[in-house]
């Protein structure tokens, strides 16, 4: 028996296939180069079946109501990638380079003007007032498998401008439901990418995925010459 997609996510299905295309273009050369996956039309029904089973296990989270939400449809494509990869006999660590070099080159493909917009859309002090808001309401729970984080206020010795806490991942509860633990890093190392393309500067020294009992994610505004 087929499992059900969540009807958010059935309503996103297009889009998010089409970015998994995407990817799967992208990261082409890289395999032949990298990895010496010479079957890369082999790998793409496999890679895009594998994702078809991610999208009925992702946790649904509120939908647009929760920017979370953003987070599980952009991201979690990456997962069925990496099992694909991982049958076929890759280190995870390698998995992990090939995926930040596709998440980056995919990320790049949009205007740098408009990356640079989202950039200071997420650093303004209204979207910083909606992720204090937002913070506060994660800690209800209301969703299975949904975040749950503080926000923190800016250093005051100027080091960041504001930052993130998160007590509970969404993707480590996805990754022990589901076996994907070995790979669970590898989501973790494409957020570097994901704020630096918008010129953001993400510092964290620790994660939950790596033992620590909560991601410190401390942002700052990339300056450009």
């Amino acid at each position: 028996m087929a499992e059900i997609i969540h009807p958010f996510y059935e309503s996103n299905r297009d889009v998010m296939e089409a970015a998994m295309r995407h990817r799967l273009d992208l990261v082409e050369a890289t395999l032949c180069e990298h990895a010496y996956l010479s079957d890369i039309d082999g790998i793409r029904p496999e890679v895009m079946d594998e994702f078809e089973i991610v999208l009925a296990q992702m946790p649904y989270v509120g939908g647009t109501a929760n920017r979370m939400s953003d987070f599980f449809m952009r991201l979690m494509g990456f997962m069925a990638i990496s099992r694909v990869l991982r049958r076929h006999g890759l280190p995870v660590s390698i998995i992990g380079e090939i995926e930040r070099e596709t998440y980056k080159a995919q990320l790049l493909t949009m205007p740098e003007a408009e990356r640079l917009a989202l950039g200071r859309e997420f650093m303004s002090s209204e979207n910083q007032a909606v992720l204090r808001e937002q913070a506060e309401k994660s800690h209800q729970k209301e969703f299975p498998g949904d975040f749950v984080y503080d926000f923190v206020e800016p250093s005051p010795d100027g080091e960041f401008e504001f930052g993130i806490d998160y007590k509970v991942c969404g993707f480590c509860e996805f990754a022990d439901q589901h076996g994907d633990k070995e790979i669970l890093a590898n989501i973790c190392g494409l957020d570097f990418d994901a704020y630096a393309t918008r010129g953001i500067h993400l510092e964290r020294t620790q994660t939950l995925a790596g033992g620590a009992n909560h991601c410190n994610f401390r942002f700052s505004r990339l300056s450009f010459e």
